[in-house]
């Protein structure tokens, strides 16, 4: 890698800045306004983050435990994160899941396929959580399988994977990019239109191309893309967000949780890509300090970027 922001900066990037997307991504729902959320992240003594970091978490830890995608260990690590901290603000379909395997004793992949009508998820639960993954995989020609096996633990249905994987791959090419070379948009997200296997996935992917092109504003993108679990309609936007602003951290994430839907986790995936992009020294430093749990995020990522 050539560029001035070294690889480990990128990880570290990249894992606290979707944590921080998270959080601010939360407040957002209670300070939907730029000025008065600025306001408030200066007044707080630590932001806090939700269930999309406690998962991002566990699956930092797992990888880094075992150099690979493990799913019945990523299961587990899941499982006794959210036994620890349930209120974290998991939606339904975790604990439903852990119930599951708790009475059943089913792998968690075969459980997860058991949600929703035996269809599985979709939603963007494994979208949120994926940096990890799309970083210590950046450079592998697996990294889509590896992302689907990732996702399959808790997503198994096709649209949840793929979202996710998609997502990966976002955050794959922050990293090989120089943040100090003009950003190439155009080639960045084509990248994720061919990358993209779903017929839903990628067809946003070929509207958020459209989207930039036709420089439409982000609230005609977020209601053109959509804003909500679904992970093909809130994992777009946050892609578009990023192109928006791929130079400044704070305007992605306020791009990405200021325009409804399902803000936190917009903000984590957003956080993910741009941090990734531009390494840890774009983030704000007032943000960064006041991170919850920041030296331990801190601390998987360079381990992340070691192994």
């Amino acid at each position: 890698m050539r560029h001035g922001t070294s690889l480990k900066r990128k990880y570290l990037g990249g894992m606290i800045g979707s944590a921080l997307g998270d959080a601010v991504g939360e407040m957002a729902f209670r300070y939907p306004e730029r000025k008065i959320l600025s306001a408030q992240i200066g007044c707080l003594e630590e932001l806090s983050y939700t269930d999309d970091t406690a998962m991002a978490i566990g699956l930092a830890e797992s990888l880094n435990k075992l150099g690979r995608i493990d799913q019945e260990d990523l299961g587990k690590t899941f499982h006794r994160h959210h036994a620890r901290e349930p209120w974290r603000g998991y939606g339904p379909g975790p604990p439903t899941l852990f119930a599951l395997v708790d009475r059943s004793g089913k792998p968690y992949p075969e459980a997860a396929r058991c949600l929703f009508g035996g269809l599985g998820s979709l939603g963007n639960g494994a979208a949120m959580r994926i940096v990890p993954v799309g970083l210590f995989f950046h450079r592998s020609p697996q990294l889509y399988e590896y992302a689907c096996a990732s996702a399959e633990v808790t997503h198994s249905h096709p649209i949840g994977m793929d979202g996710a994987a998609v997502q990966a791959r976002a955050i794959a090419q922050a990293v090989a990019l120089d943040p100090e070379d003009p950003f190439p948009a155009e080639t960045f997200i084509r990248g994720l239109i061919k990358f993209a296997r779903t017929r839903e996935v990628q067809e946003k992917m070929v509207l958020v191309h459209k989207l930039w092109t036709e420089a439409a504003p982000p609230d005609q993108a977020a209601k053109n893309l959509g804003r909500t679990v679904a992970v093909h309609e809130s994992m777009p936007f946050a892609i578009y967000a990023f192109l928006q602003n791929p130079k400044s951290f704070a305007d992605c994430i306020f791009c990405a949780v200021l325009h409804g839907g399902d803000r936190d986790t917009l903000g984590a995936m957003a956080g993910a890509i741009c941090g990734a992009y531009l390494g840890l020294e774009a983030i704000p430093v007032m943000w960064y300090e006041k991170l919850e749990n920041r030296a331990y995020i801190a601390t998987l990522a360079t381990r992340l970027s070691e192994t």
